[in-house]
């Protein structure tokens, strides 16, 4: 009984004072991986934000960019994982939220010494959609009345010499 007390104790000092940050996935943002990339290098994270830009797909992996308030990080994933994956962020849509987990590389040796993740999972966590947004009236005016000086400026330019060669009176 004595035994089971002492390991019993000694289990709940060591979770109390000794916290096992290293052991398990750390949810991080992009700014947080960036400027401490020393101290993440080479443990699994994880990382939410914004699909953007075009899925690269690379043999049995693709690349994906992920945008977490204005950090993208290349994310290194299988194929099969990342096929869900429906919009990405352009002008024209907004893109899937996704999260990461996966290992970090502050210097990855396999992609050229680039900071990316290598995900073991990427899970949709909330689906993008398209984005129509109206042109301003405004720009139509403008785009208007600029094409049609270009235009008078380009016939102006034609007529220039046939002006200038014509025979004086």
């Amino acid at each position: 009984m004595r035994k089971m007390k002492s390991v019993i104790f000694l289990i709940i000092f060591m979770t109390v004072f000794f916290p096992c940050s290293h052991c398990c996935a750390q949810s991080s943002s992009g700014s947080d991986l960036v400027n401490n990339a020393k101290l993440y290098d080479g443990k699994t994270v994880v990382y939410r934000g914004e699909v953007i830009g075009d899925i690269m797909a690379r043999g049995s992996h693709a690349w994906v960019h992920v945008n977490d308030s204005g950090m993208v990080l290349g994310v290194w994933a299988e194929r099969e994982s990342v096929r869900d994956i429906r919009y990405t962020g352009d002008y024209r849509a907004q893109g899937d939220i996704v999260e990461v987990s996966g290992i970090f590389h502050r210097s990855c040796l396999e992609h050229g010494g680039d900071l990316d993740i290598h995900a073991q999972t990427v899970k949709i966590i909330s689906p993008g959609n398209v984005s129509v947004k109206p042109v301003a009236s405004k720009k139509i005016y403008w785009g208007t009345g600029l094409s049609f000086l270009t235009l008078l400026v380009l016939a102006a330019l034609r007529l220039m010499p046939r002006i200038q060669n014509s025979p004086k009176v």
